[in-house]
C-alpha cells in the first residue's frame, strides 16, 4: 500500500532568517490514545517566527521541521483507545509542533470541543493565545476579583486573549501596553480601561511604570503579564502592587536583565515565569483541561472571542510569516486549509 501523504508548511532552511516551502510529507496516523484531526485552520505565533529562525526547537517527539502550535478541524481518525472523541467532530487544541499541515495527530486530552458559534478560522486564533492568557493569569497568578492587571503587548495574541479574560472575570482595573496608541484604541473595544504607547518615541518602559501608578492612585497592578521581557523588567518591578505578581511569558525585548533585589523584596514581589509548548503531556492536559470548563463557555456566550488580525491560504504561507514579522499584526494571523480558504 501506498504511503498517504499531505501538505504541510516545512522550514526548508534555517539561516538568517529562515525560509519556508509547502511540500508533501508524511500523512500521520492515530495509534493508542491519539487523534488524528483533518487540520482547517491553524494560527501562527511568535514561535513559529523562532523555530524558523533555529532559535526555538521543537520538542522531543514533535517535527522539526513543521511548525505550528494551534489548530482547528475535525476529527479524522481515532486510535484504539480513544474514548472522548468520534469522527466528525469539530475540535481545536494544541501540539508541540506539526500544527500547519492537513493532518495533525495529538492525544485525545489536548483537544476540546469547538463553541458551535466559532467557524474554524475564528477557533483556529483561539487555543495557544487563551490557554495561555488563562493559564497566566489564574492558574500560575491567582488573579482575583477587583485586582488590577497590566498587560504587555496589548495588542498580540496573548494580549487581546489576556485583556477580555480579565475583564470577564472582574478585574478592578484592565491595562495594558503596545507599540502604538492606535493598537491601545482597538483593544479598549476588548475591555481595556487605559493603556500607554511605550515605543522609543513614546518614553518607553519609564512611561508605564508612571502611568500605572497614576491609573490605580498610587497603589500600583496586582498582576502584570510581561510578554515583552528584559527590558521591562526594571519598570514591571516599580508598577506592580504590594505582594503583586510578574508573570513573564515572552522576551520580545531580550531574556537577560539585571534585577534589583531591593524591590523585589521590599514590596515582597512574587515573579514567575511559564511556557505552554515544553511542558508535559499531563500538565498540558490538565490546562486545556481548565481552558475547555472555563474559557469555552464564555466564548460560546460571546463574553470573549477571537481577534484575528488576518488569513492566509496554505499556499501564502510566507506572505502570512511576512504578516507576523511585521510587528503590526493587532490579534492572530492564520492559516486556511481547503474549503476554509476558499470562504475568506
Amino acid at each position: 500500500m501506498a504511503e498517504e501523504k499531505m501538505l504541510a508548511v516545512v522550514i526548508v532552511s534555517q539561516e538568517g532568517e529562515g525560509r519556508l516551502e509547502v511540500r508533501e510529507v508524511s500523512k500521520p496516523a492515530a495509534r493508542a490514545d491519539r487523534v488524528r484531526v483533518r487540520v482547517r485552520a491553524a494560527g501562527l505565533n511568535r514561535a513559529d517566527l523562532l523555530q524558523k529562525r533555529g532559535r526555538y526547537p521543537a520538542p522531543a517527539g514533535a517535527p522539526a521541521d513543521i511548525p505550528g502550535l494551534e489548530f482547528a478541524g475535525e476529527v479524522e481518525e481515532v486510535g484504539e483507545e480513544v474514548r472522548a472523541w468520534a469522527k466528525g467532530q469539530r475540535v481545536f487544541g494544541i501540539t508541540a509542533g506539526g500544527a500547519q499541515a492537513e493532518y495533525v495527530v495529538v492525544p485525545e486530552n489536548h483537544l476540546a470541543e469547538i463553541p458551535a458559534g466559532l467557524d474554524f478560522a475564528a477557533a483556529a486564533a483561539v487555543p495557544e493565545v487563551f490557554i495561555t492568557a488563562h493559564d497566566a493569569l489564574f492558574t500560575q497568578a491567582r488573579l482575583r476579583t477587583g485586582e488590577a492587571v497590566l498587560v504587555h503587548a496589548a495588542g498580540s495574541g496573548v494580549g487581546t486573549a489576556a485583556v477580555q479574560l480579565a475583564r470577564a472575570a472582574g478585574a478592578g482595573g484592565v491595562y495594558g501596553t503596545a507599540r502604538t496608541a492606535e493598537k491601545l484604541e482597538r483593544a479598549r473595544a476588548f475591555g481595556l480601561d487605559e493603556g500607554v504607547a511605550v515605543g522609543a518615541e513614546a518614553g518607553g518602559p519609564r512611561a508605564f511604570a508612571e502611568a500605572v501608578r497614576g491609573w490605580t492612585k498610587g497603589r500600583g497592578a496586582d498582576v502584570i503579564l510581561d510578554l515583552v521581557g528584559a527590558s521591562y523588567l526594571d519598570a514591571n518591578l516599580d508598577a506592580l502592587s504590594y505582594r503583586g505578581r510578574l508573570m513573564l511569558v515572552g522576551t520580545l525585548g531580550g531574556s537577560a536583565a539585571s534585577l534589583d533585589f531591593r524591590k523585589v523584596m521590599g514590596k515582597r514581589l512574587n515573579i514567575k515565569g511559564t511556557v505552554l509548548r515544553a511542558r508535559s503531556a499531563e500538565e498540558k492536559a490538565r490546562a486545556v483541561r481548565l481552558f475547555a470548563a472555563h474559557v469555552c463557555p464564555l466564548l460560546a456566550r460571546g463574553l470573549v472571542r477571537p481577534v484575528i488580525d488576518s488569513s492566509f491560504a496554505l499556499e501564502e504561507a510566507g506572505a502570512a510569516y511576512q504578516r507576523l514579522e511585521s510587528n503590526e499584526t493587532f490579534g492572530k494571523v492564520v492559516l486556511l486549509f481547503g474549503p476554509e480558504a476558499a470562504f475568506r
